[in-house]
Formats: structure tokens, C-alpha cells, sequence
């Protein structure tokens, strides 16, 4: 598929969501359309399993709800820099509950653990579609916001962790991991920790990273992420990140689940 028919497959999808932005009086950001019949034209078994096993199906499936599916997969998408489905996304999520304010923390968070770059590339997406929405700078999270408390106990245990195993080889690392990751980004008020939790656990396994989902899951789950959702989560996964990357997280994540009985 090129760029340009990718680009209008992306905005086309996204119709149910900017049908009801246009109800609200907000004007959708501007791209060629393109219906489903076009998508066929191309790819039949594309359309089929679009329309079907994704949207259809995987989409209703009780055990995450609409709004946590958006989480998860705007962090896969941001985590692998595919922007070109994140404008349909985005703007679903926004349907779906996600607040301009935490989609700005999502963004924000990920640029600590998908890169800088992706994070920019995020921003670029979801700036036109803030001034569509009307969204104000006053909506979004301020920069420097009193922050939640820490946990005294699990941070002790953490930074003991890292700084045995990684204090040998960076020292510089280990502090910016406590001060600028664990002392700072996580503490932002602008998204709950269980949200936090499950942007980065979808993030880790969407890119690959599965040696840090471990450490990462059985923090969503202390933060109320369930095992039906963890177990949901991974299959969305396959869909937006691929079968090769649910897969090679399996073993991890059983070995948390086994963990925690």
C-alpha cells in the first residue's frame, strides 16, 4: 500500500469518529477519502479482515474496554512510529474517553520509553487534530504539576534493583532512571499509574522489548491492571504490533501470571 492510499485508508476508517466530531460542531482535519470499496480493490482478504476479525470483532471484545483498547494502541503505534494510522486513533480514542490531557501524558511518557523521535512524530499527528477539537493549551496537563505521592517501600526496592545491576555499567543511567523516570515521570497526576502501567507494558511488548515487561506487568497488576485485561492486552497486541511480538512476550507474561498465582 502507498503512502498517499495509507494516509486516506487511516481517515476513511476513522469516519464513525469524525461523524460524531461533526456532530459536535468540530470541523475533522482534511484528507482524501476513501471507502472500503477502494480498500478492496486492492486487497479483498485486507477489507475482509478490516471490517471483520478487527473492527467487527476484536474491538467488542468485553475484556478491555473500548477506551482501554485506544490506550493500548496508541501506544503500540507511537512505541513503532506508524503514524499513519495514528490520526484515525487518536481520534477514536478521544470518542472513547481518553481526555486531550491524557493523550498529551501518553505522549509525554513514551517519549521515555519508545524514544524522543517517536514522541515528536506523535506530537506533529496529534497537534492538527487538537486545534480541530478545539483543544485549549488550558486542557492539557501543565509541565511542572505537583506530583503524586511515592511509595516509599517499592521504590527502595526498585532503585536497590537497578543500581546493583545497573549502577556497574552506568551510574549516570541509574540516576536519571530514579530521578527524571520513577521520582518524576511516573508521579504526573495527568494519567492514573494503572494507565501508565498499561502505555508501557503495551509499548515494551508492541516494540519487541520483552526483558523489561516483566518488571513493567507485575506493576500494572499491583496498580489494578487484571490478568482477563493483561491476557486481553496481548492478543490486541497481536493485531497492532504482530503475531512474532504477542508471541515472544507469552512466555514472560506467563511467568508473571504463575508469579502472582
Amino acid at each position: 500500500m502507498n503512502l498517499p492510499l495509507a494516509i486516506a485508508l487511516s481517515f476513511t476508517l476513522a469516519a464513525p469518529a469524525f461523524g460524531q466530531a461533526a456532530a459536535k460542531g468540530v470541523k475533522p482535519v482534511s484528507n482524501p477519502p476513501l471507502n472500503l470499496e477502494d480498500v478492496r480493490s486492492v486487497s479483498p482478504a485486507l477489507e475482509r479482515y478490516t471490517t471483520g476479525p478487527l473492527l467487527g470483532d476484536l474491538w467488542k471484545r468485553p475484556d478491555l474496554s473500548p477506551r482501554d483498547r485506544s490506550v493500548v494502541t496508541i501506544a503500540a503505534l507511537i512505541a513503532r512510529n506508524q503514524t499513519i494510522e495514528l490520526p484515525y486513533h487518536l481520534n477514536l480514542a478521544l470518542d472513547n474517553g481518553v481526555t486531550p490531557a491524557e493523550i498529551s501524558e501518553i505522549i509525554t511518557h513514551l517519549a521515555f520509553y519508545s524514544g524522543w523521535a517517536n514522541a515528536m512524530s506523535a506530537v506533529a499527528v496529534a497537534k492538527p487534530i487538537f486545534a480541530a477539537r478545539g483543544v485549549t493549551l488550558d486542557q492539557l496537563p501543565v509541565a511542572a504539576p505537583t506530583l503524586l505521592p511515592i511509595d516509599p517501600v517499592a521504590e527502595a526496592k526498585r532503585a536497590t534493583s537497578v543500581q546493583d545491576n545497573v549502577g556497574p555499567v552506568s551510574q549516570s543511567l541509574v540516576d536519571d532512571t530514579g530521578e527524571l523516570l520513577f521520582k518524576d515521570l511516573w508521579l504526573r497526576p495527568g494519567l492514573a499509574p494503572r494507565d501508565r502501567s498499561l502505555i508501557t507494558v503495551s509499548a515494551l511488548i508492541a516494540s519487541g522489548q520483552v526483558a523489561q515487561v516483566t518488571f513493567h506487568l507485575n506493576r500494572a497488576m499491583d496498580n489494578g491492571l487484571t490478568k482477563a485485561q493483561a491476557s486481553a492486552l496481548l492478543t490486541h497486541l497481536a493485531y497492532y504490533a504482530g503475531w512474532p511480538n504477542a508471541m515472544s512476550a507469552v512466555p514472560v507474561v506467563k511467568a508473571v501470571f504463575d508469579s502472582r498465582g
